[in-house]
């Protein structure tokens, strides 16, 4: 184990220990809102190329870095990622999403899922985060990226994004057995991945349940709830000193929930006050977030008078400042520096 003054800041809170300020970063850090990668993605047009060829990958997650120095330097993927090494095809098509042409919905489709192998499936995955560790040092906390079962289930079963979810809910609802075979095979790909990318450098690692929030409280618990927390054990079970952080969106009726699930760190979206987060949460649970992205687009003072207030909410300890999803399209580089800025300069 290393020390504190080598161990990045980001690192030390998710595993509870205190400092001086919170540590930040942001979801979709890499990305649109950001000219060099703009200029990237017209030389790139293919998303999966961007995200599965190493050279590419690294560059776009090295862009915010080289830019604002954030505490934490996350993997550009997708959490879809995995499935092709599952039997899962799917294409990401510009502007409209991920597609998949053979969306899972018989039992002879889950029949043929099989165990993923991500040494062969996801060889580029070795590459990114050991290069991204080497690159950042002790400087910031390598953060790994997978989805969660129930919202690759989705995405799988939908065959593309879905503003109902009518497809999987009429299998949850009509044919659950099935659903819930399909669920843990998907959990136990996620887990080997998790697995994997910790042991190619990953310090922590974030799962994105984005889709988890669609369900009623009730329907969480029976078909998102036990597939986070299978994921969760037997990450821990080879790897239990690893923190492992959660966020689904729109998560506000399902977040005590959320703190059953076994992870290390729930990330709040913005939807919930951070100080009643907390106290709905427990004392014990870590938590990142909330500010709402669409700050970005006010005055410098402004942002900065809502980080204040998002980590006076949050307390002294166990927070990771963080918006409450991901940065916006458009958002101006600047403020996003502002709130770089802001955060790392402020001291509890």
């Amino acid at each position: 184990m290393t020390n504190n003054n080598e161990t990045p800041l980001l690192l030390r809170v998710a595993r509870g220990e205190k400092a001086d300020r919170p540590p930040v970063w942001m979801m979709r850090q890499a990305g649109r809102y950001m000219q060099v990668y703009r200029d990237l993605r017209d030389k790139y047009p293919s998303f999966r190329d961007r995200s599965e060829k190493a050279d590419l990958a690294i560059e776009i997650s090295l862009q915010p870095w080289r830019a604002f120095e954030p505490d934490g330097v996350i993997m550009f993927s997708d959490i879809l990622t995995p499935l092709p090494g599952i039997g899962i095809n799917f294409d990401i098509i510009e502007s409209k999403g991920p597609i998949i042409d053979d969306p899972i919905r018989t039992q002879e489709q889950i029949d043929k899922i099989h165990d993923l192998d991500p040494d062969t499936s996801l060889p580029y995955i070795k590459t990114i985060l050991n290069t991204l560790r080497q690159e950042v040092g002790n400087k910031s906390t390598v953060l790994g990226f997978v989805g969660a079962p129930w919202t690759l289930a989705a995405y799988a079963i939908e065959g593309k994004g879905s503003k109902s979810y009518s497809i999987i809910k009429g299998m949850a609802f009509s044919q659950p057995a099935m659903l819930h075979q399909f669920l843990s095979k998907i959990a136990d790909a996620i887990a080997t991945y998790v697995c994997h990318q910790i042991d190619c450098g990953a310090q922590v690692v974030q799962m994105f349940d984005s889709w988890a929030g669609n369900l009623s409280p009730q329907d969480y618990e029976i078909f998102a709830l036990p597939y986070q927390q299978q994921v969760v054990k037997k990450v821990k079970e080879t790897h239990p000193d690893t923190p492992l952080i959660l966020y689904i969106s729109g998560s506000a009726g399902v977040l005590d929930l959320m703190g059953k699930s076994g992870v290390d760190i729930v990330s709040v979206d913005w939807t919930v006050d951070m100080a009643e987060a907390r106290q709905r949460l427990g004392k014990e649970m870590k938590v990142q977030g909330n500010m709402d992205p669409g700050c970005l687009f006010g005055t410098q003072d402004f942002i900065k008078a809502r980080i204040f207030d998002t980590i006076k909410k949050a307390g002294n300890e166990g927070h990771i400042m963080n918006l409450g999803h991901g940065v916006l399209v458009g958002t101006p580089e600047d403020n996003v520096r502002c709130f770089f800025e802001t955060a790392k300069a402020y001291r509890y």
